[in-house]
């Protein structure tokens, strides 16, 4: 009959009270000096071979043979292999391998070898328990595969997936590559306030605190964009942050509350600047991450390296869900389209919101290939510039890859009176109960009217684009603690 988990956490509780009651406590160790990592000694044997290593990290599994017992080692750069042999670490070191368990961290030196079987080995000489797991590790170390426990402990999904160590590796790769990228071409990263009175740069619904000594009502940031904005009407000209952003929205696949954004901002550009600006960022964060632009997704590739297809919002629900554009210019036409579609249509809907609903179900599952479309609506881009041929409709682009929406950009709108318009447009919106709707800022305006210079900006979901280089179909898997109801509720 199994053992409860029960069962074996006293067991090593017991184990670890026969070693303190020897004087050997492992939770006093402070520090054990470290040579090398497994992947060194793997990389690096022909040199090493014959040397004295000393090596660190989890027990994963123990093989015991007579008079030797061989060891999986796991420390952060892979797995090595050790061999405990009594004839060189002594009856008593050797019998003491009986207390160790699974999951225990531990320090050995050896010399580097290989086994008869051509493994390379460290042949341990003397080792020493440095903290006692006193629970097992997840179903025999095989990975652990129950999608709550991995997101509610990333710590055992860390240990016990190597895909998931995989995966925020080249998150961290990404988002050094951004840096560098946007450093290379002389912007500059700042920090702008995480608690905002006016929660602006997006339409979003906040999360609300309140901070007792002022006695007012904060809200987490939903963008950075009008701080940045901001900065470059103070001559800042080229500015980028990345950071966390904050959105009270549902939760899904594509969605956490609490998400990293890139927004860069650049002085005397528009926004067809900010499409060269994104798709080389993108294609340099690939190959830095992965080593190539190429990726696979869902079973296709796709080739990041610029130039990206461009196409106008309109003429791509004509191309794949064939609507044409010229049903989409009034309200009626667009109803009985949707309805043409079976797409529900409430009376009252905006014509954006139809269009919408049209291209987030027929369309952008199809932009498998990055694409930016183009020439949305200024009545739902309201801090976007107007088209000066077709002022109906705004200088920005979405980018699309794998049919994950990557971002926003934009010309960004710099006449202090058409903004104040716009924010007057959103307060009414918001007045009849729409909760996403852009609040009126009137210090942003007054930093308008101080000249804002023509000015492109963009705006990257850092999350998508690890899901898109990572092969990760839920932003869970790219987030180390996503948000998660509370444990029995």
């Amino acid at each position: 009959m199994p053992e409860t988990e029960g069962e074996l956490v006293r067991q090593r509780r017991e184990k670890l009270a026969r070693l303190r009651g020897q004087g050997e406590d492992p939770f006093r160790v402070t520090r054990f000096e470290r040579t090398h990592l497994a992947a060194q000694i793997h990389d690096g044997f022909e040199a090493l071979e014959g040397a004295t290593v000393r090596v660190a990290g989890r027990l994963m599994a123990r093989r015991r043979h007579g008079k030797a017992t061989f060891a999986d080692l796991a420390d952060g750069s892979g797995h090595m292999q050790l061999l405990f042999r009594v004839d060189q670490v002594g009856r008593e070191q050797y019998e003491a391998l009986g207390e160790l368990d699974d999951g225990d961290v531990i320090g050995a030196e050896g010399e580097v070898m290989r086994t008869r079987t051509g493994e390379v080995t460290v042949g341990v000489q003397s080792y020493r328990l440095l903290a006692k797991a006193l629970r097992g590790l997840p179903e025999k170390w095989h990975g652990l595969r129950d999608v709550e426990i991995r997101y509610r402990q990333r710590y055992l999904d860390l240990i016990a997936n190597e895909d998931s160590r995989r995966v925020f590796i080249i998150r961290s790769k990404v988002i050094s590559a951004l840096r560098r990228y946007l450093e290379e071409r002389r912007f500059l990263e700042v920090e702008t306030p995480m608690m905002q009175a006016i929660p602006g740069g997006a339409l979003a619904r906040p999360f609300c605190t309140h901070h007792n000594a002022l006695d007012i009502d904060l809200y987490l940031r939903i963008a950075p964009e009008l701080y940045l904005k901001r900065l470059v009407v103070g001559g800042l000209e080229r500015v980028y942050e990345i950071g966390r952003v904050f959105r009270n929205e549902g939760i899904d696949t594509k969605h956490n509350p609490e998400f990293t954004m890139l927004e860069a901002y650049q002085a005397y550009a528009d926004y067809k600047d900010m499409m060269e600006l994104m798709e080389g960022m993108v294609a340099r964060a690939a190959e830095e991450a992965l080593g190539a632009t190429k990726v696979q997704w869902g079973g296709e590739e796709i080739e990041l390296a610029p130039p990206w297809r461009r196409v106008s919002l309109l003429a791509s629900i004509e191309e794949h869900a064939g609507v044409e554009a010229s049903r989409l210019e009034d309200a009626e036409k667009a109803r009985r389209a949707c309805e043409e579609l079976g797409l529900p249509c409430e009376e009252g809907m905006a014509l954006s919101t139809m269009i919408s609903n049209v291209f987030e179900r027929f369309v952008q599952p199809k932009l498998i290939q990055p694409t930016f479309v183009m020439d949305y609506s200024t009545a739902v881009s309201p801090l976007a510039k107007a088209r000066p041929d077709e002022p109906a409709l705004a200088e920005r682009f979405e980018p699309f890859a794998g049919g994950l929406e990557l971002g926003n950009a934009f010309s960004e709108l710099n006449d202090p009176e058409e903004q104040r318009r716009r924010f007057e447009e959103q307060a009414k919106l918001k007045a009849r109960g729409d909760a996403e709707a852009h609040p009126m800022d009137e210090d942003y305006i007054r930093a308008l009217e101080y000249g804002l210079p023509p000015t492109g900006g963009i705006g990257l979901g850092v999350e998508r684009l690890v899901m898109l280089l990572a092969g990760a179909s839920s932003i869970r898997d790219v987030i180390l603690f996503p948000q998660m109801r509370p444990e029995g509720r």
